[in-house]
C-alpha cells in the first residue's frame, strides 16, 4: 500500500491581456488622468541610468536578470537599487526575491500598452 496522494494539475497561466493605459495618441486627446499615469512611465525611462538598467533586464537571457548581473552601470549599488525601485514603482519591472538575490523582469503588458499608445506616430 502506498502513502502517496495525487495532487491536482495546475492549469498553465494564461498571459495577461494587454490593456492599454491610454488610446493611441492619434485616436483622441488624453484625459488628465491618462496623461498623468502615462507620464510616470515615460519619466521613469527618461533617466539614462534607468533606461540602461531597463535595457539590461529586457535583453538579458531568459527575460529576467539578477541584480548581481546588472549592477555595473557606473553608479553605486545603492543608486542602482534606487533606480530599480523607481522602475518598479512606474510598473515597468517586477521583481522576485530568491534567497539573497532579487531578480527583475520587464512587465510585458505595460511595455506593450506603451508601444500601442505610440503606434501610428511618425
Amino acid at each position: 500500500m502506498s502513502n502517496t496522494t495525487a495532487l491536482p494539475l495546475l492549469e498553465p497561466e494564461v498571459p495577461d491581456v494587454v490593456v492599454p493605459c491610454c488610446p493611441p495618441l492619434t485616436e483622441r486627446p488624453l484625459t488628465a488622468d491618462e496623461a498623468e499615469k502615462t507620464a510616470r512611465k515615460f519619466k521613469a525611462l527618461g533617466d539614462p541610468v534607468r533606461l540602461r538598467l531597463f535595457s539590461l533586464v529586457a535583453s538579458h537571457e531568459g527575460g529576467e536578470a539578477c541584480v548581481c548581473d546588472i549592477s555595473d552601470v557606473g553608479v553605486s549599488q545603492p543608486t542602482v537599487s534606487h533606480h530599480l525601485k523607481k522602475l518598479k514603482e512606474a510598473g515597468l519591472l517586477t521583481s522576485e526575491r530568491r534567497g539573497t538575490w532579487v531578480y527583475y523582469r520587464v512587465e510585458p503588458s505595460v511595455v506593450a500598452a506603451m508601444g500601442q499608445m505610440l503606434s501610428g506616430l511618425g
